[in-house]
Parts: structure tokens; sequence; C-alpha cells
């Protein structure tokens, strides 16, 4: 039984997902840093109030802290626009410059009517069986 639960420790996904747990909470704070130290003051520095935790309306004796809702909701929607703009845009660009299209076959060639990939020696179109001139 120790030898199986060392296997299963050990298995690729496990330490995998190890791995990606722990770049993901390093990578997690230094976006709450960018936001909050960086974009948070920009945005105070243009519109004025940066924290709206002191917001608040009390009714029969209930106190409704509307303010700091504001405040998550505001750090959750500069967070999701720092990660669209500085992680998904740049790896979207690179997986687009990375990605080539595969070269086309060389024992094949497009039949004329209905485009259709029919081998080069062909005659006749095996799916439209329109007669292609030899290549």
């Amino acid at each position: 039984m120790l030898n199986d639960f060392k296997a299963f420790l050990l298995r690729g996904n496990v330490v995998d997902l190890a791995i990606a747990v722990v770049i993901g909470a390093a990578f997690g704070a230094v976006v709450l840093a960018l936001v909050e130290d960086l974009i948070t003051p920009l945005i105070a520095m243009i519109f004025g109030k940066p924290d709206f935790a002191a917001l608040d309306f009390t009714i029969n004796d209930s106190t409704f802290r509307y303010g700091d809702f504001i405040n998550k909701v505001f750090t959750f929607v500069t967070i999701a626009t720092a990660v669209f703009f500085l992680v998904v845009v740049p790896v979207n660009a690179l997986m687009q410059r990375a990605k080539k299209e595969p070269p086309p076959d060389p024992a094949l060639q497009k039949c004329p009517q209905c485009l259709s990939d029919i081998p080069i020696g062909a005659r006749r179109c095996a799916f439209c069986t329109s007669e292609v001139a030899a290549a």
C-alpha cells in the first residue's frame, strides 16, 4: 500500500497540479499588487476617492456596508482587465504567431468543381464525379 501511495504522489499530473497551484498563488499575488499598488492609485488620481469601504447605510439597526462590496467588485474587474490585457492578449498573439499551416499533401490535388482533395493521378473526382485533367 505504501508503494501505491508513493506511485500516486509521484505521478506526473499530481506534481504538475501542485506546481500549478504554487505558481498560480504567486501570480495572483503579483496581479493583486499590480492592481492595488499601481492601477488603483492611477484611477484614484483621475476620478478621486480610491476606497469606498466607509460607505454604508442603516435600516432597523442593521448596517449595510455596500462600500466594501463596491471595492471588491472594482478589484475583481480591475484584476480581470489586467490579466486579460497583460496575459491573455500577449499569449494569444504568441500562439497565433507560432501557429503554422501544415504543408499541403503532395499526393493530393483539388477538384476544380467541388474543391475536394483527390489523389493526384485521379481522372475523375470521387465526390462530384466530374472529370479532372491529368496532373
